[in-house]
């Protein structure tokens, strides 16, 4: 008989403890298992601190140094592409050269025992406020709202990793669904069954969440709808990908840029382009997880030091306008073809102050435009509007394209990439999402091209899944 699930069906007892960890938990939250069902959920506070909880372990350290936290995320896909090069011995290597995707491999091992582990924990939250006698049904929609958006984003991640793109396949078997706590593991679902779970958890969150949280680290109407433009944008839904993308920066284009910040290191959550982040106090921080730990090659890493792998494909920098304020390129070797040639400056590598942007308001714009876009010659116009905004604001000296069609479609991704650089993986969400390969350009350390909708776009089943699963077996990876 096969053992229980590591993570992807590890029920969270909340059970364990005695009542008397209560105030303990309220002032200090604690992972759930340490106190006790009532405590958690017999109070608007309990639950706000057991969703304080959820946030910590989200930005804590789950395992390694590439494996950690949600961050590790991004961190992998960012090398994945051509505009940044990866040039350490170890920890990203695997995603570099695209070898860490099989089975046996930590990489599809930590997206999908960290992103059930997460789910968990959240269907945790979730059945616990619905089944509270003591919270009323608008304080059980809010929180479970709260939870929804949440599991909704780390389903997404899961999709995105271990499926093909929505538009190629949406029969492919993506993860197990789990909505409930569960010692029995569940067979793969199908990429539909999975986005219609996303849309449906980020739905109800937007409908039924408020502007208010606690801090830039909480998910609110305007993350939920952040992370539903993204979705959106996978599944080709362009309307609602504009719609949702709209509101997440609340319809206010000039609230949502602050030129004179972007080269201060991505450091301070408190920046008003951020719209999601974690938030690393001195007492929670982690070291090497986040880009700065890896991209930041100049500074001497105020107290510790970064690793100093991260370069740049001079090909990229190249594209970017001297008067460009995100052109925060410095040469580091005088030779053009070395490939320690760029560095970049727009990751701050500072021990005491790290924080680490999850989804940035001028990212919205990008997606508004480029489903604005999409949705036909109508709509051009304002697409155009949109892109211009941003690259104004980005570049005093910006002039406004001719570009219409193709070349306004390009030039949209172009920007895409030029922004979000070094943050979420740009090159490879789009590539993955619109079926277009992936080629690296000449002063990359290693050369490759994926072709579009190569299979090394989705990550195999993990072997401790199908060790300790009933319901998956090792075939699941025949067509991976």
């Amino acid at each position: 008989m096969k053992k229980l699930l590591n993570f992807s069906i590890y029920t969270f007892t909340v059970l364990m403890a005695l009542t008397s960890c209560s105030e303990d938990f309220l002032d200090d939250p604690q992972p759930t298992q340490q106190v006790s069902e009532n405590v958690v959920f017999g109070s608007v506070d309990g639950v706000e601190a057991f969703i304080s909880g959820i946030i910590r372990e989200g930005r804590g350290r789950f395992d390694g140094q590439s494996t950690s936290n949600l961050s590790s995320y991004y961190v992998a896909r960012i090398w994945k592409g051509d505009d940044m090069m990866f040039l350490g011995t170890g920890f990203w290597k695997i995603d570099y050269d695209y070898t860490g995707r099989t089975a046996d491999n930590m990489r599809p091992r930590f997206i999908w025992n960290f992103s059930y582990h997460m789910i968990n924990q959240i269907n945790n939250l979730i059945n616990g406020v619905e089944a509270s006698p003591a919270l009323s049904d608008s304080e059980k929609a809010y929180y479970s709202a709260k939870g929804k958006a949440l599991r909704g984003f780390y389903y997404f991640q899961l999709a995105l990793e271990f499926s093909k793109a929505y538009s190629v396949d949406p029969s492919f078997p993506a993860g197990p669904i789990y909505t409930e706590l569960t010692t029995e593991g569940k067979p793969m679902s199908s990429c539909q069954e999975m986005y219609d779970l996303i849309v449906s958890d980020l739905t109800f969150a937007v409908e039924n969440l408020t502007s208010d949280r606690l801090g830039k680290s909480y998910v609110n109407k305007q993350v939920a709808a952040g992370i539903l433009a993204r979705v959106y944008l996978t599944m080709e839904n362009w309307e609602g990908a504009a719609e949702m993308a709209n509101l997440a920066y609340d319809n206010d284009l000039a609230g949502s840029f602050a030129p004179e910040l972007y080269g201060d290191g991505f450091l301070d959550i408190n920046n008003p382009e951020w719209l999601w982040g974690y938030d690393q106090t001195p007492d929670q921080w982690v070291s090497a997880h986040t880009p700065a730990a890896w991209t930041d090659i100049l500074s001497p890493g105020m107290g510790l030091a970064p690793y100093k792998v991260g370069y740049m494909n001079v090909n990229f920098t190249n594209l970017f306008s001297a008067t460009d304020i995100r052109n925060l390129f410095q040469i580091q070797n005088a030779n053009v073809n070395n490939v320690r040639h760029m560095t970049t400056t727009k990751f701050w590598f500072d021990k005491e102050n790290l924080d680490y942007p999850i989804i940035r308001k001028p990212e919205m714009v990008l997606i508004e435009a480029e489903a604005k876009f999409r949705q036909g010659p109508a709509f051009e116009a304002e697409a155009h509007d949109l892109l211009y905004y941003l690259q104004k604001n980005r570049d005093p000296n910006a002039v406004k394209s001719s570009n219409t069609g193709g070349d306004l479609e390009e030039e949209i991704l172009l920007e895409r990439r030029k922004e979000l650089y070094g943050e979420i993986g740009v090159e490879w969400f789009d590539a993955k999402r619109l079926q277009r390969g992936i080629v690296r350009t000449s002063n990359h350390q290693i050369q490759m091209t994926i072709a579009p909708n190569d299979i090394l776009f989705v990550m195999q089943v993990p072997e401790s899944e199908y060790d300790a699963n009933d319901n998956i077996d090792p075939s699941v990876n025949n067509d991976r």
